[in-house]
């Protein structure tokens, strides 16, 4: 791949930094593909609100107990194989009486997975398994490209945007733990609202908020503006102090809009899941495209600035004609 690509393993990487991102790929490339099989296995239990006959009604209720069988055999790796690191991290965390960002996290799985299993077992109730899994393989795509953001700005040769990178980085970290704390909280009063008042639906709304309060995006924002930048710096190394200057304003333009765009993304989400409007797998879909628009909003940094950088280029006296 092109040397600033952020998918492309920066040549000083080390062995380790190198065997972390291949474990990572693994167990995002197996989430995905359970995550397909389980989504499939959910569907007869979406016709459950459809006309049909007693003896219909029969065979469909059989099937859905079997279904749900074969989908909790099928998420049993999801959630002990890849979502792996999220429970070391937040057993860490809780360890040290800390709140992390893989704690919402983990709540948010155990609380999908546990009374999935239970309603499994006891052949009533709903199942969440598609939601651990869309929620798990979602949640891998956003660390996975903020593993390959962090490695690639871990590069930087330029001082005064690896100290911009360090002050910026420091910001995020406090937004982002403090923005957990109060998601986590929030979602926890909100379902027991839900348990005290109409018990069926507490588990889907708190699981919908958790999911919602996982900030993914937020981690992201940081590292995909600086590898976009690098990225620049790549393309054009000998930049002057005052294009340096230019580039690390706009990274740091879109490094907030990436930062406080999550924010608000998550803000006018929560109380749409705390009333019961949002599912969760539909939470685990919003999650992951606030992730996305995050590495789109870094993409468009680059293009802008490459686009100028070539511009400059082919103005250049020396330009060779034939580039």
């Amino acid at each position: 791949m092109r040397a600033f690509s952020i998918f492309a393993i920066p040549a000083s990487l080390g062995a380790e930094p190198r065997a972390l991102r291949r474990r990572m790929l693994a167990r995002l490339g197996l989430a995905w593909l359970i995550m397909m099989q389980v989504m499939m296995l959910a569907f007869p239990a979406y016709l459950q609100g459809a006309p049909m006959t007693g003896a219909d009604r029969g065979f469909l209720d059989e099937a859905i107990i079997f279904m749900n069988w074969l989908s909790l055999v099928l998420t049993i790796p999801v959630v002990w194989y890849c979502a792996a690191p999220v429970w070391k991290n937040a057993v860490a965390r809780l360890s040290q009486a800390r709140i992390g960002m893989d704690v919402p996290v983990a709540l948010g799985i155990a609380a999908a997975f546990i009374p999935s299993v239970y309603a499994t077992w006891a052949e009533q109730g709903e199942v969440y398994f598609e939601s651990v899994s869309m929620f798990v393989a979602f949640l891998l795509t956003a660390r996975y490209l903020e593993l390959c953001a962090r490695q690639a700005s871990g590069t930087l040769t330029n001082d005064l945007l690896s100290r911009f990178r360090d002050t910026l980085s420091q910001r995020a970290d406090r937004i982002a733990l403090w923005f957990t704390m109060s998601q986590i909280a929030l979602a926890l009063i909100v379902g027991a609202y839900w348990a005290l008042t109409e018990p069926t639906r507490a588990v889907s709304v708190m699981v919908a908020m958790l999911v919602i309060s996982c900030p993914c995006a937020l981690a992201m924002a940081v590292p995909t503006s600086i590898a976009a930048a690098q990225a620049c710096l790549a393309i054009k190394p000998d930049l002057s102090e005052a294009e340096v200057s230019s580039l690390v304003q706009g990274t740091a333009k879109v490094a907030r809009q990436n930062l406080y765009g999550a924010v608000i993304w998550h803000l006018l989400m929560m109380p749409l899941a705390a009333v019961g409007w949002v599912q969760p797998w539909l939470a685990a879909v919003t999650m992951l495209i606030s992730s996305l628009t995050v590495a789109l909003n870094a993409w468009l940094l680059f293009r802008r600035h490459a686009a100028v950088s070539c511009a400059g280029s082919s103005q250049s006296p020396h330009a060779d004609p034939a580039i």
